[in-house]
């Protein structure tokens, strides 16, 4: 990790910010992050106790707030702008942090129910958070949107190339919201490459120094990574960054050179 990380720097105060996926790992540090810059945040998960605890973590809730339920659910995407509108009067910042990825193999024995669940939570999900916070709220008031991508989305992942394809899709439709939804609200994407999480174990769990030995930086990347990137894409100081992904990954994707 670095030597140094800057935080609280109080560029978010005021803001109310929804972050999906946010129990553990990715979501966490990101909610982590934006409450450490002033904001105050509504962090979703499947799993009642992991939210509490996350809750908590985040300072209370003065500071925080947990929604659980399952965001391909209609119902639960409507009660989170909700319950984020009554306790805190606004949503100003949406990070769609939430992914899956149940699937690993080839995409010719790819079962086609995993592609269409994949799909709905990846994406369609994410456009049906950025629709209710829009309709809610971002419309009048402006704000603004990062949609957590990857690396898998830019180029061939083997192995869990459906689950690229879906961050690809995320990816265009990061450009397409932009163009749509300026300039009042600005939307923007990061995509990670490995990120030491339960999430990505599978990519280097028990081979970590060999699959950071293909990065120039030397280290896979650590949740504070994403949560930096994304905290600065929500402030003031990227206000004329729309449309835009924002890569984080060590530098793998550059490639060895000659």
């Amino acid at each position: 990790m670095p030597d140094t990380i800057v935080t609280g720097t109080g560029g978010l105060t005021g803001r109310t910010a929804v972050v999906t996926g946010a129990s553990r790992g990715i979501g966490l540090a990101i909610a982590q992050r934006l409450v450490d810059e002033g904001a105050r945040v509504c962090v979703t998960g499947r799993k009642p106790a992991d939210l509490a605890e996350a809750v908590r973590a985040l300072g209370g809730p003065e500071h925080a707030l947990g929604v659980a339920g399952t965001i391909g659910d209609p119902a639960h995407r409507e009660e989170v702008v909700e319950r984020t509108l009554a306790a805190f009067g606004g949503v100003d910042l949406l990070v769609n942090n939430t992914g899956i990825n149940p699937v690993h193999g080839p995409l010719l024995d790819l079962d086609l129910a995993a592609a269409r669940k994949i799909t709905e939570v990846n994406v369609v999900a994410a456009l049906a958070m950025v629709q209710l916070c829009h309709r809610s709220w971002m419309g009048e008031h402006g704000g603004a949107i990062v949609n957590v991508a990857s690396v898998a989305g830019l180029r061939p992942s083997p192995g869990i190339a459906f689950y690229g394809a879906s961050k690809a899709m995320l990816i265009h439709l990061t450009k397409n919201l932009a163009v749509e939804l300026g300039p009042g609200v600005r939307v923007n994407a990061v995509a990670p490459a490995v990120v030491k999480t339960r999430f990505a174990r599978l990519l280097y769990e028990g081979r970590e120094d060999d699959v950071a030995a293909s990065y120039p930086l030397r280290r896979l990347g650590v949740p504070e990574d994403v949560a930096g990137a994304v905290a600065f894409l929500l402030s003031e100081q990227a206000s004329w960054m729309t449309g835009h992904t924002v890569v984080l990954d060590g530098g793998v994707t550059l490639g060895r050179g000659t």
